[in-house]
C-alpha cells in the first residue's frame, strides 16, 4: 500500500473518539451511530485501505450476501442458555437497568472532606453523583483526579475503603 495511505490510516489511530467521528462523517458521509474508539477506527481505516486498494472483487460481495440470506440470526440468546438447571429455580433478577448505589457511600447530603497538600478538600454527596467547589461529578475518583492531578480511587482517596492486601 502507498505510504501516503499507511501514513493517513496510522494518524487516524491516534484520533479521539470526537475527531473519529467527524473523520467518520467525511469518509461516509453519515453520522456514526457508534462511540467506540476502536469500531470507529476500523471502519474508517478498511474504508481507506479499500478506496486506496480496491474493495472486495465480485464473488466475495457476491458470496458474503449469500452467507447473509442463508444465515439463521438470533438477536437474544435462547432463555436459559447461560444458567445451569439450579439456577432456573431462583427468584428472577432485579432489572439493573439503573446501577445500584454503593453501600460504602454516605447517604446523600453528608460532607466529605480531606485535607491534600496543606488545602481542605469538601465534598459534598448528592442522590446522583458529588458537588465540589460548585461543580457536579459522576464518581469521588473524578474528584480526586482534579484535586491532585493524578488518577485515584475516590474511596480511598476519601477514606471510604481501605486498600486491599492480597
Amino acid at each position: 500500500m502507498d505510504p501516503a495511505h499507511v501514513r493517513a490510516i496510522e494518524k487516524t489511530r491516534r484520533l479521539t473518539v470526537t475527531a473519529l467521528k467527524i473523520r467518520y462523517q467525511k469518509v461516509f458521509g453519515e453520522a456514526a451511530r457508534s462511540s467506540h474508539r476502536q469500531f470507529l477506527f476500523r471502519r474508517i481505516a478498511w474504508q481507506l485501505q479499500a478506496k486506496a486498494e480496491g474493495n472486495l472483487s465480485e464473488r466475495a460481495r457476491c458470496r458474503a450476501a449469500e452467507i447473509v440470506e442463508d444465515a439463521d440470526l438470533r438477536t437474544q440468546t435462547p432463555k436459559g442458555f447461560w444458567s445451569w438447571p439450579a439456577e432456573k429455580t431462583r427468584a428472577p433478577r432485579l432489572n439493573r437497568a439503573r446501577p445500584q448505589r454503593d453501600w460504602r457511600l454516605p447517604k446523600p447530603g453528608t460532607l466529605l472532606s480531606r485535607r491534600y497538600q496543606g488545602h481542605e478538600v469538601l465534598v459534598k454527596v448528592l442522590s446522583e453523583g458529588f458537588e465540589y467547589q460548585a461543580r457536579l461529578y459522576r464518581s469521588l475518583s473524578a474528584i480526586a483526579r482534579e484535586v491532585t492531578g493524578t488518577r485515584w480511587n475516590g474511596l480511598l482517596f476519601f477514606g471510604l475503603t481501605e486498600r486491599r492486601h492480597e
